[in-house]
């Protein structure tokens, strides 16, 4: 079996916001040379999440609200916010996952038409984020 590891870097603007890695998860697992197996997108970070969904405006700002009303950025009740104002992106990184695992096939990555993959920033901006692929296979 081959493993492959790479590492994305890159930097976020916003306290909350959808970052788009898809076509760089997809040069991974074509440089990685696994022909079938599973590529692992996984953020290292326990204030992010990673997600699959489409990439269309309205509903990148539909998934952020939704993930804002489910945390509560800010609220007095999260006990956390009495260390560090971030409670909201640990439940938010804990409810959403920091990994997804996806299918390789005839050494390509498979998602659905309208399936997109993002990091889930929720305690930006922070000038270093990261995201490991691991592409196992054959």
């Amino acid at each position: 079996m081959k493993v492959y590891t790479e590492t994305i870097t890159f930097s976020t603007s916003k306290r909350f916001e959808l970052v788009d890695i898809t076509y760089r998860v997809e040069e991974i697992v074509e440089k990685s040379g696994v022909r079938n197996g599973i590529a692992l997108v996984f953020a290292p970070h326990a204030t992010a999440a990673i997600i699959a969904n489409e990439h269309e405006s309205g509903l990148i700002e539909d998934i952020l609200t939704k993930i804002k009303e489910l945390t509560e950025p800010g609220s007095s009740k999260w006990k956390h916010n009495m260390i560090d104002d971030n409670a909201h992106a640990h439940i938010g990184s804990a409810l959403i996952g920091a990994d997804r695992a996806f299918p390789v096939i005839n050494g390509h990555l498979v998602r659905g038409t309208w399936q997109n993959i993002f990091l889930v920033e929720m305690d930006g901006p922070r000038s270093r984020r990261r995201v490991v692929v691991v592409v196992l296979g054959e």
